[in-house]
């Protein structure tokens, strides 16, 4: 008994039938293409890979609404299935409809591994979602942006900051940023990128006397250069993480008067105007991490990484006294450029980064100070924690 090659196709693996609509359809055959994919979904519904076949196949078949089925029963069987939500968005982009595309995506690259370990077969597709997103959250931002402006205008200062940030996170261009404290976390603090200058009135004697100061910094750089040290020191085994390009390099240099909680007497006495103004000042005081004061001397054409910092008890203080242009600082969702002479102060425990895009030295005064926030039976407790903690841990 003679059996035809339709009848013989009926016996076929479903792989083989999913190849053989791919051989189909490259030849424009679509109706045959879709009957063989057909008769290979009978036999295993549940195989993704001639699902998605069969919605490019009716895609180019021109039956947009059978295209879509298949998409969803693929997705049906595996919702997490990165090609398969990159069709759907496609499917959406490919019909105007941009919240939806969007949407789907972004539930792609959700599920998609890091942009560097992106499939090579997948890596044209993420990219144009990507692009895709991004561009819809932007457009989403404008609208949002122009939508509050009115009342947005009436803001200022931190109060309309915290607006703008809203919208940037509403809109899925910026992820809320956390406190992230590497040692002492004190809860229910709120994340504060920047502190207002008028929280801190005692640093106005400080920056009257910044020409004082920056020239006993440049003395120090003259007469003992080796006293500079690379900020970033690990020792050998430890890891590094995003450290690796700073690890012992000079592009950061650090020249402390206080460190850990310790002075650094020979540093001091080198500097006698400022370690009498950082005596009148109430340094913040947490056993073994501070306070710390030093020169902060970034080189030329250098970034530091973004991290986190030690604790939320205390907040960060930068006087600025070397700053030449392209030199800037982002703590969270801010972005702020060194003035000389001008206090930023700021929470290092919500994710920061600074860079030194110019062709000079930038150099600024770094010191801890109370998070203005606590209380003084606050400060007391934060200090009896750091202490205990020590005695325990060494």
């Amino acid at each position: 008994m003679s059996v035809t090659r339709e009848q013989a196709a009926d016996f076929s693996p479903p792989p083989l039938l999913v190849e053989e609509a791919i051989k189909l359809a490259r030849d424009g055959r679509w109706d045959e293409a879709t009957e063989t994919l057909e008769r290979a979904l009978a036999a295993d519904p549940g195989d993704l890979i001639a699902w998605l076949t069969l919605a490019g196949v009716r895609g180019r078949a021109g039956d947009a609404d059978g295209e879509f089925m298949a998409i969803q029963q693929a997705l049906a069987i595996e919702p997490y299935y990165v090609p398969a939500l990159l069709l759907k968005g496609n499917w959406y982009e490919g019909r105007g409809d941009q919240v939806l595309a969007a949407t789907s995506y972004t539930h792609a690259l959700q599920v998609a591994p890091p942009r560097e370990q992106w499939p090579p077969q997948l890596q044209a597709e993420l990219g144009h979602a990507q692009a895709f997103v991004e561009n819809h959250s932007q457009g989403l931002r404008r609208h949002l942006t122009d939508k509050l402006a009115g009342l947005r205008s009436g803001l200022q200062g931190p109060e309309g900051e915290r607006w703008d940030e809203a919208v940037s996170i509403r809109a899925g261009c910026s992820n809320p940023y956390v406190s992230n404290s590497n040692q002492l976390y004190v809860p229910r603090l709120p994340a504060i990128p920047f502190f207002a200058r008028e929280q801190f009135p005692f640093l106005h004697e400080l920056e009257m006397h910044t020409p004082l100061i920056r020239d006993e910094m440049a003395a120090a750089i003259r007469d003992r250069n080796d006293g500079f040290e690379p900020y970033i020191a690990y020792r050998p085994g430890e890891p590094v993480n995003q450290w690796q390009h700073l690890n012992h390099s000079s592009d950061w240099n650090a020249f402390h008067l206080w460190k850990g909680g310790q002075p650094v007497e020979e540093n001091l006495a080198s500097c006698p105007s400022t370690a009498a103004l950082l005596a009148e000042l109430s340094l913040c005081s947490l056993s073994g991490l501070c306070p710390n004061v030093f020169f902060s001397a970034l080189a030329p054409k250098t970034r530091i990484p973004p991290h986190f910092g030690e604790s939320n008890a205390r907040v960060i203080a930068h006087l600025p006294l070397v700053i030449p242009d392209d030199c800037g600082i982002r703590v969270g969702f801010e972005t702020r450029q060194w003035q000389i002479g001008e206090t930023l102060v700021f929470d290092d425990t919500l994710e920061h980064e600074a860079w030194n895009d110019s062709d000079e030295l930038r150099v600024v005064m770094i010191f801890d100070l109370w998070n203005p926030l606590l209380s003084e039976s606050d400060r007391e407790l934060a200090s009896a924690l750091a202490e205990a903690t020590r005695g325990y841990t060494g």
